[in-house]
């Protein structure tokens, strides 16, 4: 038997009839490096996906409660699976643009999962003929998942195994085509003693959890005490408002190589800092363009991937994650010093108090009754609008830095919406693909009418990151440049210079030639005329025989 875990159980008792609580992946496809030239049909991915259900036995299983919420559900095989009820196909009105594709996945989003099958469909949008960057004939692959089943990592390891490494069927990820065990509908009996053991081990299990962080709770609480101060707090904006059931959504695509310019701004920071300081760029003018700025900062909700082995941990296809709640620095004006802020913020964010009251809430979590949860997560929808916790969402998921297809057709797009909470009526998800980053805007219709605006705001906030970034980049260059000229001229290096030396040293040389030469010629001479004096002398004293 496979019992959800008390933080996938947590996604099915946040559900409210306005904010559904699945998540929506989708991939567009351009059908022209089909080989042969051939048409993709719809019952071709039909195929497709059904040959690629070995490596996801949960698109089988569908939910078991257990009576009076005394445990947590279980995943039980659907004994009358049938995957044409899960997948479906559409087509866009003409003339298929951007707009209108929005607006009709916003709606798909919107709509509940049917809750007495598998949690999930899959979903074909054909006409996506007049968007920007896109060759005509492209189609949309939609994946809507419950988030009890999945999370971010999840996810994304869930849509590699759809796919392929090349147009010719060879799948990124190695098919695993041994038996899967079954996972059969438990018993009442079963049920009713499993959730008396769990039970009483949970107040043991919450217990162990709360003594294996006291290390860091020490700290947390020391530093709570010197810092009370300048305790963080979350101003009310719209988005902190009601949400309803109609959802909006827009996006807009960058490439990643943009990104990593503008984190050289501030050394040190991350992707996901430069992530954060774009969207809050994006948010300080859409807000001063309402009039609605407040003085202090926004504050987002980040979830962390929290599996040992990072995104690439397969232990578990459900929810691991933990979260932190940083600061946007949505009043500091200048775009660089904002991004460091926010650099030093989520590293005070991880390093300090939040990692380890995440972290200790995560492992509670995992040992609260399903009943305890079933109150909480009902008190938490009741109070979300009155206690602040954050202003929006904000998640990265890393995707597959390489071209991927699916029936011959390369995927040249990535896209994705989220669930929403009374409260927390904004969420910004970036997911990345083959080099780009999409901002996918998630809302609703009151919260924000005009989301098209607030996406061309993430665009000029990227914008004015990006100019600084290669600004800054300008003038090292220059600087550099002058430095290398001062150096040359300093060294007089090279042949020039060995030349000249050269010359001096054969001058010094020659004078000194002369120098002696001259010595040796004078020195010559006095010999001279001293032997010719000599020779005189003695002319004089012996006279010839005869002489007077």
């Amino acid at each position: 038997m496979q019992q959800l875990s008390p933080q996938d159980a947590q996604f099915l008792y946040m559900e409210s009839d306005d904010n559904l609580t699945h998540v929506t992946s989708i991939n567009i496809f351009d059908p022209s490096t089909v080989p042969g030239g051939k048409v993709v049909r719809f019952k071709e991915i039909i195929a497709h996906v059904e040959e690629r259900l070995i490596a996801n036995p949960m698109l089988r299983r569908k939910l078991v409660r257990v009576p009076l919420e005394l445990d947590y559900p279980y995943w039980a095989d659907d004994e009358f699976f049938d995957l044409e009820y899960h997948i479906r196909h559409g087509r866009l009105p003409q003339p298929g643009d951007w707009r209108q594709f929005c607006i009709h996945m916003a709606r798909y989003h919107s709509r509940p999962l049917d809750m007495n099958k598998p949690l999930w469909e899959l979903y074909v949008l054909e006409g996506l003929d007049d968007i920007e960057g896109l060759p005509p004939g492209c189609y949309a692959v939609a994946i809507k998942v419950h988030h009890a089943a999945v999370d971010g990592a999840s996810l994304v390891r869930f849509l590699l195994s759809l796919v392929d490494i090349d147009n010719q069927g060879t799948p990124v990820a190695p098919m695993d085509y041994a038996e899967v065990e079954e996972s059969p509908r438990p018993s009442l009996r079963d049920m009713a003693r499993r959730a008396a053991a769990n039970n009483l081990r949970s107040p043991v299990r919450i217990a162990d959890a709360i003594l294996r962080n006291s290390p860091g709770l020490v700290e947390t609480a020391r530093d709570t005490l010197t810092r009370r101060s300048s305790k963080q707090t979350v101003p009310m904006t719209r988005f902190n408002g009601k949400v309803s059931p109609h959802k909006m959504f827009d996006a807009c695509d960058v490439p990643l190589e943009d990104l990593k310019k503008i984190r050289m701004l501030a050394p040190g920071s991350t992707i996901n800092d430069v992530v954060l300081a774009v969207c809050a760029g994006a948010l300080r003018e859409y807000l001063s363009h309402h009039g609605e700025l407040p003085d202090d900062p926004l504050v987002a909700w980040v979830p962390i991937n929290a599996r040992p082995g990072g995104a690439g941990d397969q232990s578990d296809p459900g929810n691991n994650i933990t979260a932190m709640t940083t600061s946007l620095h949505t009043d500091e004006p200048d775009p660089v010093k904002r991004l460091g802020e926010i650099h030093a913020s989520t590293q005070r964010s991880k390093e300090a108090k939040s990692g380890v009251s995440a972290r200790l809430l995560t492992d509670i979590t995992q040992h609260v009754p399903a009943a305890t949860q079933v109150l909480a997560s009902r008190l938490i929808l009741q109070l979300s609008r009155s206690v602040r916790v954050c202003n929006l969402f904000i998640s990265n998921v890393p995707g597959p830095q390489f071209p991927v297809y699916m029936n011959g057709a390369q995927q040249v797009g990535s896209y994705g919406l989220a669930p929403l909470a009374d409260g927390m009526g904004l969420f910004i998800g970036t997911p990345s693909y083959n080099g780009r980053m999409s901002f996918n805007v998630i809302s609703s219709r009151e919260l924000m009418p005009d989301i098209r605006f607030f996406a061309e705001c993430i665009v000029r906030s990227l914008q004015a990151l990006l100019v600084a970034a290669v600004e800054q980049q300008r003038k090292a260059g220059g600087a550099t440049g002058r430095a290398a000229a001062k150096t040359s001229k300093a060294k007089a290096p090279g042949k020039a210079g060995a030349k000249a030396k050269a010359k001096s040293k054969a001058k010094t040389k020659s004078k000194t030639t002369a120098k002696s030469t001259s010595k040796a010629q004078t020195k010559s001479a006095a010999t001279r005329k001293a032997a010719s004096k000599g020779k005189a002398a003695r002319k004089r004293q012996v006279k010839p025989k005869g002489a007077g």
